[in-house]
């Protein structure tokens, strides 16, 4: 095993005294091609192309010597401090870091970042990092080839955002691009590169309108100022009829057999006032919101801009407007019966779930999920209000809760 690894992290500046002298001790070196180039790297060592991180950890657990890597910006955040240390290579080391590509994106942007969500995207995790841009009004995103800012683009398909593409930071080459999301599949990039996603709700050119925050990684918002969730219906909403299913109790069971959570894509169809879709929003997940009812898709608009959420809402009727959604993770459905139901088993989300008025319907329905490939779960919810003046029933619901599990979900 090297006697020695230090993890040097590199941001175009020159390199600090510790740096220099870890260097100059170095019997290997390891880092990208710009990298090995720099002049303080000693002419007698070893040196390592960085391709994978794997490989050359195992370089450096055989070697006899003094190990240096060096990588861009702070190696300990999303970097290869984690890998070097993982348990099956056993490497300890000492780490100069160096400042973040992600800082020094929003520095060359001149934004704050706190309030800022970061993501990586390689290809097997694009979508998920998409679908934080829908959710969310400021990510950073670190690219890879074949995840970077056009492909980004292009699955953002129908929801507007500004992005700030930081090419090669620290280089003689780095650019700083604005420019709208439409635009950026246009254009061929280069790696490494960094985008701040800006837009929606709650920004104003990326900075929150809400003030300073307490908390990282949030708007200045969070957490909500009205405490709890699956609420009763709020006061503008006390005049408007409501549809069938859309009582607080059955939301509630509704969103914890959905578990929408930051990375996924819920659909809500039939979301009538919107309240499903912009409490799913608020547990970080990306939600697309239809419905055929163009009151209900303004009243939809309205909770998520009260809610502080970024929701996408599509009017049009299902199952035909499903065709052009992106893939979902899970769905709520809140009307269409069977066909609706066929429709998004089709598209094989992990987890559906809807609601039925009469037995028969509910045994339709779970005939629709099973032959879906889906394992059925249904259960009878019943809710009484009561009048607490004198404790007397003035509401009673009933209804059949069925939610569909794909069994081949990751979870």
């Amino acid at each position: 095993m090297a006697d020695r690894v230090t993890v040097i992290g590199w941001d175009g500046s020159p390199l600090t005294r510790a740096a220099t002298s870890a260097l100059s001790a170095a019997t290997l070196v390891a880092g990208a091609a710009h990298h090995l180039d720099l002049p303080e790297v000693p002419r007698d060592a070893e040196r390592i192309r960085l391709g994978s991180v794997d490989l050359a950890a195992r370089r450096i657990a055989g070697h006899r010597g003094s190990a240096v890597v060096l990588a861009d910006g702070d190696p300990g955040f999303f970097g290869v401090v984690r890998t070097l240390r993982a348990p099956e290579h056993g490497l300890e080391v000492e780490v100069v870091p160096a400042v973040s590509s992600v800082a020094t994106a929003f520095a060359r942007a001149g934004m704050p970042w706190d309030d800022a969500l970061v993501v990586v995207a390689h290809q097997r995790t694009l979508r998920r990092a998409v679908n934080v841009c829908r959710a969310h009004p400021k990510v950073a995103v670190l690219t890879s080839p074949g995840a970077g800012p056009a492909e980004l683009a292009l699955l953002l398909d129908g929801v507007h955002r500004t992005f700030v593409i930081c090419e090669e930071l620290g280089t003689a080459r780095e650019q700083v691009t604005v420019l709208t999301s439409d635009k950026a599949a246009d254009h061929v990039w280069r790696d490494p590169n960094v985008v701040i996603v800006v837009g929606g709700s709650g920004t104003v050119t990326g900075t929150s309108r809400s003030g300073a925050g307490w908390i990282a990684g949030r708007e200045p918002g969070y957490p909500p100022p009205v405490r709890g969730w699956a609420l009763p219906p709020e006061e503008d909403e006390q005049h408007t009829p409501p549809r069938e299913g859309e009582y607080a109790g059955l939301r509630a069971a509704q969103l914890a057999r959905l578990g929408p959570r930051t990375g996924d894509l819920v659909w809500d169809i039939g979301c009538g006032g919107g309240a499903l879709a912009a409490e799913a929003a608020g547990f970080g997940a990306a939600v697309i919101a239809v419905d055929a009812d163009a009151g209900a898709c303004r009243r939809t608009e309205a909770r998520a801009r009260r809610h502080g959420v970024q929701v996408q809402v599509v009017a049009g009727r299902a199952p035909h407007v499903l065709e052009r959604l992106p893939e979902p993770d899970v769905v709520r459905i809140g009307g269409g019966g069977v066909p609706v139901v066929t429709a998004v088993a089709d598209r094989r989300p992990q987890r559906i779930v809807t609601h039925a008025s009469t037995r028969d319907e509910a045994e339709a329905v779970g005939a629709a999920l099973a032959a879906g490939g889906y394992e059925v779960e249904c259960a009878l919810l019943q809710s009484v209000e009561l009048d607490t003046a004198d404790w007397t029933e003035s509401e009673r619901t009933v209804v059949f809760l069925l939610c569909g599990r794909h069994p081949d979900a990751a979870s």
